[in-house]
């Protein structure tokens, strides 16, 4: 596991650099992230503590390259109160900005901060509060995420409620920085959104292209959470649609496995970097670095 000084993790990927940017921890239940998967299995795999939670990193992913730094997804940031801190075990030792200091990237440098879905996890640190003000915390940078989640977030319905904190991304688009994308749309030369659902109404794989095949990203978000998660069946109880999440799942996990692309995987916390591989009728993993 990363200690808080540790350097950040980098990986060259044809022209872009891509570096883990660590917005801290947190944990959850381990039954919700592991669904109907057997506890023997993945407490093996994933121990978890006595209140059964298993801990989960919030592993944003820099892309560099020439002018362009690009954010790929937005931690939890730092509005809790004493309580979510403690019923999440947030902890932000390191936080985003410290992060993206130590690689000598400042937040008024980000061009671009991409996001998956919009679950309060994954758009936290979007962010920050001044005074009473919630306002972005990248000043410069175009703000997008799949235009069904920007919906969802901004309306949902009493069984995604829990899972949005509208406010965060209120404060984006009453700057006038967030973009809607949808399913295939190109985000910038180089980088595209699929929208596959299953786990939200819009979640999103992000392509990162640097040219040949072995030179493809995929930045898996909470389609599979953990390295642990890369067998088709390892369905998170958080999931809306188990049955749309398999299907997404079992297709996105052969293309990827086919053309060794690189995976970035948000919830891991000790593998950021690692391609899923063929092993007979299951996938294995090939670690980088």
């Amino acid at each position: 596991m990363a200690t808080h000084d540790a350097a950040p993790q980098s990986v060259q990927l044809g022209d872009w650099k891509l570096t883990c940017i660590s917005d801290g921890t947190f944990r959850l239940d381990g039954g919700a992230m592991w669904g109907v998967v057997p506890a023997a299995l993945w407490r093996s795999m994933t121990p978890p503590a006595a209140d059964n939670t298993i801990q989960l990193a919030l592993n944003c992913f820099l892309a560099e390259r020439g002018s362009d730094k690009v954010l790929i997804e937005g931690g939890v940031g730092d509005r809790w109160e004493a309580k979510h801190l403690a019923m999440y075990h947030i902890d932000r030792g390191r936080n985003l900005e410290a992060s993206l200091a130590m690689v000598g990237v400042t937040a008024s440098e980000i061009t671009h901060a991409i996001a998956s879905h919009c679950h309060w996890d994954h758009i936290g640190a979007w962010v920050v509060k001044e005074g009473d003000t919630l306002l972005p915390r990248f000043p410069n940078a175009a703000y997008m995420a799949p235009q069904i989640e920007i919906e969802a977030a901004l309306h949902p319905d009493p069984v995604r409620k829990a899972s949005y904190r509208a406010e965060d991304l209120q404060a984006v688009l009453d700057a006038g920085m967030l973009t809607g994308y949808h399913d295939g749309d190109e985000l910038l030369p180089g980088i595209h959104g699929h929208v596959l659902g299953g786990h939200s109404s819009g979640v999103a794989v992000i392509r990162v292209d640097g040219g040949p095949s072995d030179q493809q990203a995929i930045f898996w978000a909470d389609v599979v959470p953990t390295t642990h998660h890369i067998q088709p069946p390892y369905i998170m109880a958080y999931d809306l649609n188990a049955e749309w999440s398999y299907n997404v799942r079992s297709e996105w996990l052969r293309r990827a496995s086919e053309g060794a692309w690189l995976g970035l995987f948000y919830h891991d916390p000790e593998v950021p970097f690692a391609r899923i591989v063929p092993d007979g009728r299951r996938y294995a993993l090939q670690p980088v670095g």
